[in-house]
């Protein structure tokens, strides 16, 4: 009786096991976060990038030494951000500065672990100017740090399209004159070749590939600055062709339209 009892329960624990599903490896998680990002890119969904952000930072937990779990974990949050901040007082959303500060923490993260992370550098540029965009008094605290992960990001990478698009991001949003604009869309558009010989090269799924159509979107925003709106609206609607969701393309694309339309 007592050797029929040990059978089954022995039998049940065995069982039980087998149906446990095996763990999720870091590798596994971080591959699942990328499809989640992308998926999130594709539809222009926060809970999507909240999701993927979840998946890259149980990969980091699981693996803390890995840059660039840490560098997807900052680059899911940073996006969450940037869809909150497209909703009406978005910008001034508690949830969009949670996320600032997480997608910053993580860069952070990532660049103690390989300080010569070009993307992280910039991206913890991009945040720091924002802060300053947003209230200048910050310019002496964030100001010198700013301009140093700036340079960083410029030396570590040249040839990163990423990294060209960010900065011309920040070098329109500061230009006061034409002359910084079309730096500014100099910028973009060597970014835009980069990132066309970027889609040539093969890759792991880590491996970055965002940020080309956004890319065009502010190059159409440089041509709309400058006045010269055909060029604005070509790449406005390519930008859209790739990003059908894309609400800066689309709500410039229909101011320049309206204005068009109400010319005599």
């Amino acid at each position: 009786m007592f050797r029929l009892l040990l059978a089954s329960l022995l039998a049940t624990l065995t069982n039980a096991y087998a149906a446990e599903p095996p763990a999720e490896t870091p590798a596994e998680s971080a591959k699942s976060g990328v499809e989640e990002f992308y998926a999130a890119c594709k539809a222009w969904d926060a809970d999507g990038f909240s999701k993927a952000a979840e998946l890259f930072g149980k990969a980091a937990k699981q693996e803390p030494r890995s840059a660039v779990y840490k560098y997807w974990e900052g680059v899911s949050h940073f996006h969450r951000m940037l869809k909150i901040e497209s909703r009406p007082g978005g910008k001034e959303s508690p949830k969009a500065k949670s996320a600032m500060e997480a997608a910053l923490a993580a860069f952070e993260g990532a660049l103690d672990l390989d300080a010569d992370h070009a993307e992280s550098h910039a991206l913890v540029a991009t945040i720091f100017g924002m802060k300053i965009h947003s209230n200048m008094l910050n310019a002496v605290r964030y100001g010198p740090m700013l301009q140093h992960h700036q340079k960083e990001a410029v030396r570590l990478g040249a040839k990163n399209p990423r990294v060209k698009y960010l900065v011309g991001v920040g070098l329109l949003h500061t230009a006061k004159d034409d002359e910084a604009k079309r730096k500014a869309l100099d910028t973009l558009l060597a970014a835009e070749k980069l990132f066309a010989e970027e889609v040539t090269h093969s890759a792991d799924p880590l491996t970055p590939r965002w940020g080309s159509a956004s890319c065009r979107t502010f190059i159409g925003v440089a041509y709309k600055m400058l006045g010269r709106n055909a060029e604005a609206i070509d790449y406005f609607n390519r930008a859209l062709a790739e990003h059908p969701s894309d609400h800066i393309a689309r709500q410039e694309l229909a101011a320049i339209t309206s204005k068009e339309e109400a010319k005599p």
